[in-house]
């Protein structure tokens, strides 16, 4: 038997893995962590029989698909799903399907966790189950009961023309069971960040988010909002791991706590450093964290095991829209998270998102105004997108804000695309202000200027000038107006 995983293509540089599905600005490609994790449980009960293919990393599209499945002629297709990408990710369920009659095909993801049954009703028998929220155990049970598919929990499943769902599945409680992800299967060195030093290895310490902002997908969609971790000898077991199968992590790179916020449990995030540090790695690494978690001690002793940066959502400049949007943190906050980092030498990178409930563009103004006053390292600027199963996205369906549920209508010839529009704000003009946001941040001569002198060394250089490289062809390509000639060799529209 043949279980192929595939991390399908769609356009160039799409990064499907992170929160807010697109291309980003500065050409994120990002290791398919998830699907890594469904493998390495796969290969535990199928061993030899399962391969993970990431076709972005590869720079492979429609014609590299299809040889593939024709070679191996797989009886089992996992393909992830996310909403720009939707209708071109069942297109490849069908293409799969065609070169390999008696391939089964089961999509995992958000998209097709928020909307398994009009997935599958979409699909018409192209997509045979859909393994909904978190899907490593899921995938497993489909394949080894997929004749009795009523008995397994999460799922939604295409029989005899009909949609049929089951009860739902519970969160993975201990974390310590899962195998360490699948790495051996990818060329680490194919990812990059150009916030990030180069190369970077996600390390996902704990899973779910016990806070509730409206907009965020994973803990809404996929993980839930329980935090549950890891014990902290089983996370730097990974960490050694993934240094055998990748040692220009250490030797040069970074790691990347993935945990949507690191920092929420203190005592944890501190024995997690204590062992880093009691084993003598030598590492770097950067995390997720709030403002609301700011700690002397923490931010101390995460300074002495090799944190580098902290990554944090500050998202506005106004206290009315953090409060809409039940950020659950203030401005006064996050100044004074600032200050703690900056004396313990920590690098901020400052995430805010426009467009939320109560935009203007003189909230724009502000945040905009609040970001250039923080210090920060880098910064980054999105737009809000309601992404479905979020109580963002029935926020703007109920007040009539979405302006179309054509989910190919997300984004603009690969890149992020409003969809939401206020009265008085409409969504191509806040998209414009993510754009002014990020020219007025990162071209200030006195920005450039000390962003090249912390430069640390050849290896940081180079991620810095390709990051820059990335994000001026971004806006060039903008400018001009010019559409993705490359979308035909990627997607495989339904």
């Amino acid at each position: 038997m043949k279980i192929l995983v595939i991390n399908e293509p769609f356009t160039a540089y799409f990064c499907r893995t992170q929160r807010w599905a697109a291309r980003t600005r500065g050409r994120v490609v990002r290791a398919p962590d998830w699907l890594a994790y469904a493998t390495a449980v796969l290969e535990k009960r199928y061993s030899g029989q399962v391969a993970l293919y990431d076709f972005p990393a590869r720079n492979w599209g429609r014609a590299e698909f299809c040889d593939l499945i024709k070679r191996e002629e797989p009886e089992w297709v996992v393909l992830d799903s996310t909403t720009p990408s939707i209708y071109s990710d069942t297109g490849y369920a069908k293409l799969a399907k065609s070169l390999s009659p008696q391939a089964k095909v089961i999509f995992v993801g958000p998209h097709a966790s928020a909307l398994p049954e009009e997935t599958l009703r979409a699909a018409q028998g192209a997509v045979d189950f859909v393994a909904i929220g978190e899907y490593d155990y899921t995938v497993c049970d489909i394949i080894e009961h997929y004749r009795q598919p009523e008995r397994i929990d999460g799922i939604a499943y295409w029989a005899d023309g009909q949609v049929y769902r089951t009860q739902p599945r519970d969160l993975i409680e201990n974390l310590d069971d899962l195998p360490f992800p699948a790495w051996h299967h990818l060329n680490l060195l194919d990812y990059f960040d150009g916030g990030k030093l180069h190369p970077y290895v996600d390390v996902i310490s704990g899973r779910g988010c016990p806070n509730r902002c409206i907009f965020c997908l994973w803990p809404q969609v996929m993980h839930g909002f329980k935090y549950r971790f890891r014990t902290p000898s089983n996370v730097v077991n990974e960490m050694e791991y993934a240094i055998k199968i990748c040692p220009q992590v250490q030797e040069r790179g970074e790691f990347f706590f993935e945990d949507d916020t690191f920092t929420v449990n203190k005592k944890r995030a501190m024995e997690i450093c204590e062992e880093i540090l009691r084993r003598d790695m030598k590492i770097r690494f950067s995390v997720n964290a709030r403002v609301d978690t700011a700690n002397d001690e923490l931010f101390k002793l995460m300074k002495r095991a090799g944190c580098r940066e902290l990554l944090v959502g500050f998202e506005s400049g106004e206290d009315s829209i953090l409060e809409r949007a039940h950020k659950g943190i203030t401005l006064e906050q996050s100044r004074q998270f600032m200050a703690l980092a900056r004396k313990n030498h920590l690098d901020v990178h400052g995430c805010f998102v426009l467009g939320l409930p109560g935009e203007s563009r003189e909230t724009a103004r502000k945040t905009l105004d609040f970001a250039l006053s923080l210090g920060l390292h880098t910064a980054q600027f999105s737009g809000a997108v309601p992404f479905p199963g979020t109580e963002y996205f029935r926020y703007c369906e109920s007040q009539g804000l979405l302006l179309t549920r054509n989910w190919s209508a997300w984004l603009l010839d690969g890149e992020q695309r409003g969809v939401v529009e206020y009265p008085g704000l409409s969504a191509g003009e806040i998209d414009q202000l993510v754009d002014d946001c990020l020219k007025r941040f990162y071209f200030r001569p006195s920005y450039m200027l000390h962003f090249l002198w912390e430069t640390r060394s050849w290896p940081d250089l180079y991620r810095k000038l390709r990051g820059t490289r990335n994000f001026l062809s971004y806006l060039m390509e903008k400018s001009l107006g010019r559409k993705n000639s490359s979308h035909s060799k990627y997607a495989a529209d339904d």
